[in-house]
């Protein structure tokens, strides 16, 4: 990866990876003063933009939404090379409710950042071996929300480390993870409660007084979030891999409360935090990992610059983020769906591109 220019800065007219491929250059070498001879110099490099694959596959929390707007960002602000996968119907159509599919894995071959953002997904064998070896060279990833409980897959698959459906009989049963766990810090264990999703903030998400200074929380300020507080870190339960732990978040409202489990899940836990992972090969990945991601959580400038700041850092390009935070302007009009479950909750009969801007290729 070469060096990128900050947004709006430009090295003598030269853009910074306008296309994964090459860029030239001309300059001139040498011009003493009465000599009639000059030497121009053509230089190619071979400056290729980082590729960011981005999976969106979450049937609550609107992903197909959020992942592409995040996206459109980093194409406008650092030329980088993004690509968007869904989970789609036999139309082709985005289709959150179709657990089974799941596009671009394939992309990950030559992925400098996956950015996940999933829930109970069981995709085919060759789909999640795409996955599993972008996994075991130890490439980078930042994960929002559901994506500790990206996949469930069916009990007898032999995928039990990853998550899968331990109780056919009800719906939302979860066992496994360990794998997930190991990732990205966490595996999911419960929530403190929805309350009328969307109506109002259920969280107080806060910077950690001792970590305001990590490049991730420049220009990141305190902000209310609509997603409920999910549970990582407290009575029985711990983060993996000695993680730095960036932000907290309080629950407003919690079911914990009225149930008497406040001791056992209480209502201040980590919301953001950044760890490594190692590969099959040794190589260590980068993580940052967030709970949050609830689709309106995505209107406040500062939830959209912590997930840019966040991709960022995981790519190793800190150097990009500015003291005062990267701009978190969104390309157009940003305007998703609120959670939900079912037909009705995401938008009807819509395309990949349509969501990414991109005619498909």
């Amino acid at each position: 990866m070469g060096k990128i220019a900050r947004a709006g800065e430009r090295d003598q007219g030269i853009s910074h990876f306008p296309s994964r491929g090459y860029r030239i250059r001309m300059s001139i070498k040498h011009l003493p003063i009465l000599l009639i001879t000059s030497l121009c110099l053509l230089r190619v490099e071979a400056d290729e933009p980082p590729k960011v694959v981005f999976l969106a596959g979450d049937e609550e929390y609107r992903s197909e939404e959020s992942l592409p707007m995040l996206a459109k960002i980093l194409e406008r602000d650092y030329g980088f090379d993004t690509v968007v996968g869904f989970s789609v119907d036999e139309e082709g159509f985005v289709d959150p409710l179709e657990s089974e599919s799941l596009t671009m894995t394939e992309e990950l071959k030559d992925a400098d950042l996956l950015v996940l953002y999933l829930r109970f997904r069981r995709p085919p064998e060759e789909i999640f071996r795409n996955i599993l070896a972008y996994f075991e060279r130890g490439g980078p990833v930042v994960a929002f929300r559901t994506s500790t409980h990206a996949f469930r897959f069916a009990y007898d698959a032999g995928r039990d480390a990853w998550g899968y459906q331990n109780d056919p009989e009800k719906q939302h049963s979860l066992g496994g993870g360990e794998k997930i766990r190991e990732i990205l810090g966490q595996s999911w264990i419960t929530h403190h409660g929805h309350f009328d999703d969307g109506k109002s903030p259920l969280t107080d998400v806060t910077v950690r007084a001792d970590h305001e200074a990590h490049p991730i929380l420049r220009g990141v300020e305190p902000f209310p979030a609509y997603s409920w507080l999910y549970h990582v870190d407290g009575g029985d339960h711990t983060l993996a891999g000695s993680p730095e732990l960036l932000l907290d978040g309080r629950a407003l409202q919690s079911n914990k409360i009225e149930r008497g489990q406040t001791d056992e899940f209480p209502l201040t836990n980590p919301v953001a935090w950044t760890k490594s992972y190692a590969g099959s090969n040794g190589s260590e990945g980068r993580v940052f990992t967030t709970t949050l991601g609830h689709p309106y959580d995505f209107k406040d400038p500062n939830m959209r610059r912590l997930s840019i700041q966040g991709m960022l850092w995981a790519l190793g390009r800190e150097d990009l983020i500015p003291g005062e935070g990267v701009n978190a302007d969104t390309v157009g009009v940003f305007d998703p769906n609120n959670s939900g479950f079912g037909e009705d909750a995401f938008k009807q009969r819509r395309k990949p591109e349509d969501f990414t801007g991109k005619e498909k290729g």
